[in-house]
C-alpha cells in the first residue's frame, strides 16, 4: 500500500446497529479490511444482484449521456471546438447555459463508467450504517457536482478560442500552444499529485474510511465532493487534450474514457498512466515536427 496513503484497521459505523442478519454482517466485517482495498475487492463487498443493480444504474445515466453527447457533437459538426479545427471549421461561441449542458453530459458520460468501485464501497458502508436510501445517489451527485464546477474555467478558455478567427490557422503560435499543451498533459502524468490522486482513486476502502464514514445525507453529499475532486486531480491533464481536438471530438471522449477507466481501477493502472504520457509527449512532439497533423487528429 503506497505510503501516502494510511493503513486503515476496519471500516466503523455509527449510531444503532443495522439490521443485518448474522451471516450478512459477518460478510461485510470480514471482507472491510485493508488487505481488501482494490477496486476489484470492491466488487466483493455487496451480494451480486446489488453490484448489478448499481452497475447498470451507473452504466445506464452514462449511456443516456453518450446520446446527448453523439447529438451534441452532430450539431457541432461544423463548429469549432478545439484548437486544431481554427481554419478548417466555422468560428462560432455558445451561451453559457448551453455551454454548461454540453460539459455535464460529457464529462457524465466519460465519467460515471469509472466510478463503479467507489460507489460500490460507499454503498456498502451505507447499508452497515443503516444510511438513507438517498445517500448513494447524494454521493454520485457530489461528485458529479465537481466536475460541473470545472467547466467554468473551461467555459472562459473556450470563450477565448472563440474570438481566434482563421488568422490564427497559420501561426506559428497556435500551433506551438497546441504541441504545448500536449506534452504537458504527457507531463503531468509522471507528477507526484497524479500518483497521489490516483492512489486514493485506487483505494476507496481507504477513502470510505476517511471521507465517507459518517452517516446522513450531508456526508454522503461531502464525500463525493472530495473524491470528485481527486479525481479532477487525476484526470484533469488529460482532459486538457480535448481542447485540443475538440470539445465534441467523440473518438477522443471515448479513448479518454477508456484510459481513466483503466488508469484508476486495473491493478496495473499505474503503468498504463506512463504508457500514456509518454504516448502524449510524443504527439506533442509530432505536432510541433509536422503542423498538418493537427487537423489530421482534430477532425
Amino acid at each position: 500500500m503506497p505510503d501516502r496513503i494510511p493503513v486503515i484497521p476496519r471500516i466503523p459505523y455509527h449510531g444503532r446497529q443495522p439490521v443485518i442478519r448474522k451471516e450478512a454482517r459477518a460478510r461485510y466485517d470480514d471482507l472491510m479490511t485493508p488487505y481488501k482495498d482494490t477496486p476489484r475487492d470492491a466488487f466483493d463487498l455487496l451480494p451480486s444482484r446489488v453490484n448489478a443493480m448499481i452497475v447498470v444504474a451507473l452504466v445506464s445515466v452514462s449511456l443516456l449521456a453518450w446520446e446527448g453527447s453523439i447529438a451534441q457533437a452532430n450539431s457541432m459538426r461544423d463548429m469549432v471546438m478545439g484548437l486544431g479545427q481554427i481554419g478548417h471549421r466555422t468560428q462560432g461561441s455558445m451561451g453559457a447555459v448551453e455551454f454548461f449542458s454540453m460539459w455535464i453530459t460529457m464529462t457524465a458520460a466519460m465519467m460515471l463508467p469509472t466510478i463503479v468501485p467507489i460507489v460500490l464501497t460507499h454503498h456498502a458502508a451505507a447499508l452497515r450504517r443503516e444510511d438513507s436510501a438517498l445517500s448513494t445517489p447524494a454521493f454520485v451527485t457530489g461528485y458529479l457536482f465537481v466536475w460541473s464546477a470545472i467547466g467554468f474555467p473551461v467555459w472562459v478558455a473556450y470563450q477565448v478560442l472563440a474570438q481566434w478567427g482563421d488568422a490564427a490557422a497559420p501561426s506559428r503560435w497556435l500551433l506551438a500552444l497546441a504541441g504545448g499543451m500536449l506534452v504537458f498533459a504527457g507531463l503531468c502524468q509522471f507528477t507526484p499529485w497524479k500518483r497521489r490522486c490516483a492512489d486514493w482513486c485506487r483505494r476507496p476502502l481507504t477513502f470510505t474510511f476517511i471521507h465517507d464514514s459518517e452517516a446522513g445525507v450531508g456526508d454522503a453529499l461531502s464525500a463525493g465532493v472530495v473524491h470528485g475532486s481527486y479525481c479532477v486531480g487525476c484526470c484533469w491533464a488529460e482532459m486538457t487534450v480535448l481542447f485540443v481536438v475538440g470539445l465534441t471530438n467523440l473518438a477522443a471522449m471515448a479513448i479518454l474514457l477508456v484510459l481513466f477507466l483503466v488508469e484508476k481501477n486495473w491493478k496495473h493502472g499505474g503503468a498504463v498512466t506512463n504508457v500514456a504520457g509518454i504516448g502524449l509527449i510524443l504527439l506533442g512532439i509530432a505536432v510541433l515536427a509536422y503542423p498538418p497533423l493537427l487537423a489530421g487528429i482534430s477532425n
